[in-house]
Order: C-alpha cells, then structure tokens, then sequence
C-alpha cells in the first residue's frame, strides 16, 4: 500500500505514471536480486497431445516456502506449455554451441554478399539475424506464448519482483514422439510387389 501511495505521489496522482512506476521499481528489485542463488524450486513436467510431446523444466527459486506459492506454480506449468509449444534447443545465447553460430553467420554472410551488400551493412545484418536466431532457439529470448510482447526472461524478471526472490530457469528436456527417428515411406504399389516376392 505505501509502495502505491509513493507512486501515485511521485506520479502527480496519474494513475497510468504510477503504475509504470511501480513496475520499474519492481524491475530495480528484480536486478536487485540477480546474484542471489536460486536452488530451490520445483521440476515440473508437462504431457501434450495424448502423450506425443512431453517436457520437464527445472525452475528454481531461492526458498522452497516460494516453490509452493501458486504465482510460482502456475509459472513452472507456463514454462513447461511454452517450450512443448516452441520448442527451443538452449536455454540462453551462451548455450548455444559456438560452430553453430559461425555456420549461421556464414550462411547469412554468403547469401546478403551475393546480393551485393557492402561490408559494413553486412555485420550490422548479421548482427541482427542472429539475435532473431537467438529469440527462435533459446528459451530466455522466446516471446512467451502467452503474451508475446515479453520474452521468457522478461517474465521471469516480472515474476521475481512479483514475489521478491529470484526465479530462474536452470534447465529442461523436450521430447517429442517419434522425433530423429527416420521413416522410410513406400508407396502401396512397392509394399505389395515386396509382399508377393517374398
């Protein structure tokens, strides 16, 4: 209450000032806690699509009292639905593997030189082309389903200074049926040619 009381004071009484007020100073609380050790928490999983693509996401907080609080679990069930749904390979850019952004860039670099770009506009492309790699493949830098005008990591800040300690992903599986497994297909004629030869 006296944190909306301040806010409304150092608004001039504007309501739409205040509450953007209150949600930078919740943003201040959650940079506030960027160094504090989150290992507690809970592994949550999520099945979808009778049983073709299930996930487990390890999502941690500071104190197992925080774990228990619904604003928490209904995040942990959120993340799970968002990766079964987009289906990220990292959880951050740091994770991803160093060849593969180079193999990125030089595919991206080859295709804009044989536009005839100049060289310096190439980088800044390239630049750009990978932060949209990025916000495709890492969990962290994914519009979160639910809201796409926020990233996962956004959320995440909101989260944390919704309920005051630090939320964080540490990690997660996804498993879809049948995924990597090559199918060869026959068409009905070759099935049955095969059938009568043997």
């Amino acid at each position: 209450m006296l944190d909306c009381k301040k806010a409304l004071e150092e608004s001039g009484g504007d309501y739409e000032a205040a509450v953007k007020y209150l949600r930078k100073k919740g943003m201040a609380r959650a940079a506030k806690r960027a160094d504090k050790v989150a290992a507690e928490g809970a592994v949550v999983s999520y099945i979808h699509g009778e049983g073709k693509i299930g996930v487990l996401v390890e999502v941690n907080s500071e104190t197992d009292f925080v774990a228990k609080n619904d604003i928490f679990k209904k995040l942990a069930a959120d993340l799970a639905m968002h990766i079964a749904a987009a289906a990220p390979k990292y959880l951050s850019p740091e994770a991803v593997p160093a060849a593969e952004i180079e193999s990125e860039k030089s595919v991206e670099r080859a295709a804009l030189e044989a536009q005839g770009k100049p060289a310096d506009i190439i980088e800044k492309i390239i630049a750009g082309k990978i932060d949209k790699y990025y916000s495709e493949v890492c969990l962290l830098k994914q519009p979160f389903i639910k809201d796409e005008d926020k990233t996962i990591e956004q959320l995440l800040a909101e989260k944390t200074a919704e309920i005051g300690e630090k939320i964080s992903v540490r990690r997660f599986t996804r498993y879809e049926l049948g995924e990597g497994i090559e199918v060869k297909k026959k068409n009905l004629a070759q099935e049955v040619e095969e059938q009568l030869a043997d």
